[in-house]
Formats: structure tokens, sequence, C-alpha cells
């Protein structure tokens, strides 16, 4: 076993039983046995991972792929049947709503209880119970019976306590979608600032841009085995071009897909190209950070599909999106209802980036969003400026000495 991880999960396998007709009280039990039948349903089939001591690391897939389980045991609530794990420090976990929560009592009252589930003494609790109360943001809700909450003030009180027990592996399931977008960005804040302290987040989410933003690394558990496993941003591309395969055989529909993940799609509509033109007319991938630039879009339709939306984002080299639009924001109807090429181009204002690499991604999609042409990454963008400047972009100031 080494120190630097602070989770060790090791070829654990977790079976459930599936009864067909079971007895639900001692009388049916005694007289109906033979209906106690059952079938064992293996959950995790042998997965082993390992989660060094302060990285966030996000488990994807499809529902009853086996993520929520994989949580519970590295809670404790359940246990393998084979297999073993080790969880090195405080472990709070953030799983079903309002669990360990008694609904007859108060916000506060419950505060109480839950904190000394985590092992807090009064005391300490004490120190921090104001804190709690106020990242709950639950004011005068705070000493009324939970059981006249609402799931979004549930969330809210169960978050607050949980990151507030100095925990050093935080747990935390699909939960963060019942709240409001404001207060699920403040959790994203705070567990922020909880990993640039060092604590061990495991995330269960569907919110793939999530993912690739916090989470250093995605486990995609796929049929109760891990499918794949390494950064976000690679795993959650590998995932989803999968799930847009199956959706796209579900539909009937033929997926082109690399290897490499990174180009993907049904096939109605391919991108044939896209030139980066500069102020000079010169097909480029360098642009200067104050000038006028055009992308020029050839696609071709390969089978009629009524109309489809051409997008693109640039992302920066900590794979945060800077810039993102669709034809749709232009309300540009494009046609794909003649088979044969065509040719978009779009006047684009200067970038007013700082100087570094970028990264040029390309979508065409149908009306429902279903991807027809898809690069994650099309080709780099390099800009230069010469502005000695902090942060991403270039921001116009003038600066006046008055005294």
């Amino acid at each position: 076993m080494s120190e630097e991880y602070a989770i060790e999960v090791k070829n654990v396998t977790k079976e459930f039983k599936l009864y067909h007709d079971r007895g639900q009280t001692l009388k049916e039990m005694s007289l109906f046995k033979k209906r106690r039948t059952y079938e064992k349903m293996t959950v995790l089939n042998n997965i082993s991972f390992n989660v060094k001591k302060g990285e966030a690391i996000a488990l994807i897939g499809h529902n009853g792929c086996g993520k929520s389980t994989t949580l519970k045991l590295l809670t404790k609530i359940l246990y393998p049947d084979q297999g073993s794990i080790t969880m090195r420090g405080r472990v709070s976990s953030l799983l079903e709503l309002g669990a360990g929560f008694h609904p007859d009592m108060t916000g506060r009252e419950n505060i109480y209880n839950n904190a000394s589930i985590y092992g807090l003494t009064k005391k300490e609790i004490d120190k921090r119970v104001n804190d709690i109360i106020a990242f709950s943001e639950l004011g005068d809700f705070i000493d009324q019976p939970v059981r006249s909450y609402s799931s979004g003030m549930y969330t809210r009180l169960a978050f607050a306590v949980s990151v507030n027990v100095d925990a050093d592996i935080l747990l935390v399931d699909e939960i963060l979608a019942v709240g409001d977008a404001n207060f699920q960005a403040k959790c994203y804040d705070y567990m922020r600032g909880l990993k640039d302290k060092g604590v061990t987040i495991v995330i269960v989410t569907h919110a793939h841009g999530t993912v690739r933003s916090f989470c250093d690394r995605a486990i995609w558990i796929h049929g109760g085995e891990i499918r794949a496993e390494g950064e976000s941003n690679p795993v959650v591309d590998e995932y989803l071009a999968y799930m847009n395969a199956e959706r796209a055989k579900a539909e009937g529909k033929t997926v082109q897909q690399n290897t490499d993940s990174n180009h993907y799609g049904s096939g109605e509509v391919t991108i044939e190209s896209c030139e980066i033109i500069n102020s000079n007319g010169e097909v480029t991938t360098s642009l200067n950070y104050s000038e006028n630039y055009k992308i020029r879009l050839k696609y071709n339709v390969m089978k009629p599909i009524k109309e489809f939306i051409f997008g693109y984002n640039i992302f920066d080299g900590d794979q945060r999106c800077i810039f993102g639009i669709d034809s749709t924001n232009k309300n540009l109807h494009l046609s794909g209802e003649a088979i044969g090429p065509g040719t978009l181009e779009i006047d684009c204002a200067p970038l007013n980036l700082l100087t570094g690499n970028y990264r040029l991604q390309l979508s065409i999609t149908d009306m429902s969003r279903s991807p027809l042409d898809y690069y994650r990454e099309y080709c780099k963008i390099s800009v230069a400026n010469p502005n000695s400047e902090s942060g991403v972009i270039h921001y116009d100031t003038t600066w006046n000495l008055i005294n």
C-alpha cells in the first residue's frame, strides 16, 4: 500500500440478489418458500483503481453502470463481496438527499446530528454551526422541521454540513443537480477551494463540462467494469463518442468514429475543411490579438437533412472555453435538404487574447444537438500579443495620474 494514495480499490466485486416474488411478512416467507427465488446481478466486476491525495476524479457512465454503488462502497454504506477498499483519512459524503436527516427535527438540530456522525464533538460543531447555516442560505428556515424543506433546501443543508467537517476525502453523488444554478456554482467554487487545500474529491456526475473543468481524472464504468481511465478530456470524449454511436445505432444511423475519439459523428453532413484567414487574406493558424479574421467552413451534405447547426468554440490551455457560438445564435438556418458541398464564411472581430496556444473545436449537429460531425480539437491557434498582462484576455484600460 502506498501512502500517496487516499483511496485504493483492489479487485472489488459487488453482487445483488434480485428476488422474483419475495415475501414481506414472516407468514408469507414461511408459506411460500418456493416463491423466494432470485437471480444474482453483478453490479461491479473485479474493478481496481487508486486516487492520489488531493486529486479530484469523476466516475462517469450511463445510469445503472455501477457508479453510485462504487461511491457507496467507498462510504462503507455497502461492503464488497470480494476485494478490498482502503480509505486514508476522514471521509465526508453527500450521496442521497437528506440521508441522515430526521424529518421532525429542525435544520439546526440536524446539523448537530449529522456532523456528529462524521466524528465532530459538540464543541467543534458549536464553532462552525454559524458558518454551516450561512453557507446553506436557509435563514429563518434553519429552525423549522426539515420535513417542510424543498429538495433544494435539503441539498443546501446537506452540502453545507458535509463540506464543513474538515474531511480528508469528500464523496459527492449527482445530488448537486438538485440545487439551483447559483448554488451549484457556489458549491463547485467551494470544492475548488477544498481541492486546493489538498482534500481528495470523488464525484459521480453526468455534467461532463464539470468533469472537464474540475476533475484531474475520470473513470468510465461500463457494465460494472472500468472501460477507460485517465485524464478527464479524453475519457469524456471516448464515453460521449460511444453514447453517440449507441444513439445513432438506435436511430438506424452509421457513425464514423476515429479511434482517438477526437473526431466522430453520424455523417449526414461532414466538415471538409475549416480555414482561418487573417487580415491579409492568408490562411493561417497564427493570429495577432488585434486583427480581424475570418473562418471559412467547407462542408458536404452526404444525406438529406432538413436543417443542421454549425458551432465553434475556442479553449485555452487549461481547457476553459474562452468563447463559443453556433449558427442558432445568429438565426442562421443551414439547410441540408440538397446533397452536395457548401461553404459558410464568418467574419470575426479581433480575439483580444493574450499570447498563448488555443484549441479550436468544431461541431455540426442536427436540431436535437446530436453530432453529425464533431472535432474536439480541429487545430491549434497561436495568438501573439505584445502586452505583458496576466490572465487570458486583453482588456484596454486608460491610466491617468491625477496628482
